[in-house]
């Protein structure tokens, strides 16, 4: 068990209120950091203390100088800003803080969209084909996707129909995911026309017990953003349930994986086929969707987690 009184909150808004309220159910002390735009903000009152940075949220520094300044045990980093940076959750770990979250290497091979599809292919889940150069998709069939290797959300993402737009597609590709992640690195894989998006949200704890709280259906998007969520999806069978729910275990199994996280599949409405798109490594947006649906805490279950515990629940309990 790790020593754990408070725990601050590197974050804002919603989020830090959110994870405020999970922290107090359970008994620990909370503390919020805000800049001057947020000091009138209701998650900065509902702390039990809060710290003014100077910068933003994104100063890593600033915010762990801060975490000791409050005798704070533990950092909780939401979603966004600096959620799945792998430097600063080393960074949190050297000065002897906790973090609430994976491992700095899980972090660091699941951030990386083709790093972690070597995992997904070693854990035996389906890979669509793909490549990273000209050459080298040179066999997949049109219509081809452009991604970005290091950031989602729509960002350097490309619907290539034809080979006469895949050289500038690939330029423009490449600026824009430099522009917005610093890192012009893409790859390109077969695009599935009639698909839908399908998330498998997991709970691991440090003794290698995983368990999945089922699946969230996010299809409906505009400008790759998701706008609807829906639990369960309609449009699974038990079957195929089990099946992808079976995959997102073995892949979180098989890198060590700890804390909450999800598992995002690319699903074939016409074939049924399902294949592995990309791990987020952190409470997500959408994390309430799957606690109405369950009744789980899964921000408490993270608390616990860290703590050293054991899951407090099972698979069959869901």
């Amino acid at each position: 068990m790790k020593k754990m009184s408070k725990i601050m909150i590197a974050n804002r808004g919603e989020i830090a209120s959110r994870i405020i309220r999970s922290a107090h159910e359970s008994n620990l002390l909370t503390v919020a950091i805000y800049t001057d735009a947020d000091k009138n903000s209701p998650y900065v009152k509902e702390a039990s203390q809060s710290v003014r940075i100077e910068s933003s949220y994104l100063d890593a520094h600033a915010i762990i100088k801060a975490a000791k300044q409050t005798n704070a045990d533990a950092i909780h980093p939401g979603y966004g800003f600096l959620s799945e940076n792998h430097e600063f959750a080393k960074s949190v770990e050297k000065e002897k803080l906790t973090w609430i979250g994976p491992s700095p290497e899980a972090l660091r091979i699941m951030g990386d969209k083709i790093e972690a599809k070597k995992y997904a292919k070693k854990a035996g889940l389906p890979i669509l084909p793909s490549g990273r150069t000209e050459k080298s998709i040179k066999n997949i069939n049109y219509p081809l996707l452009i991604k970005a290797a290091a950031g989602g959300g729509g960002k350097g993402m490309r619907i290539v129909d034809n080979e006469s737009a895949l050289k500038e597609s690939i330029k423009l590709a490449k600026q824009e995911a430099m522009n917005a992640f610093g890192d012009d690195r893409i790859f390109i894989e077969r695009y599935i026309k009639s698909s839908r998006h399908i998330e498998v949200q997991i709970l691991a704890d440090q003794y290698g017990n995983v368990i999945h709280l089922g699946e969230r259906e996010c299809s409906i998007q505009r400008r790759h953003q998701k706008i609807i969520e829906e639990a369960p999806s309609v449009r699974l069978s038990d079957t195929l349930r089990d099946q992808l729910t079976n995959a997102a275990v073995t892949l979180s199994q098989q890198i060590n994986y700890e804390s909450a996280g999800t598992i995002e599949f690319l699903f074939d409405d016409q074939s049924n086929d399902f294949w592995f798109l990309e791990m987020n490594t952190r409470l997500q947006v959408e994390h309430p969707v799957t606690e109405m649906v369950t009744g789980i805490d899964i921000v408490r279950e993270q608390i616990s987690i860290a703590q050293g515990n054991e899951l407090s629940i099972n698979q069959n309990d869901i």
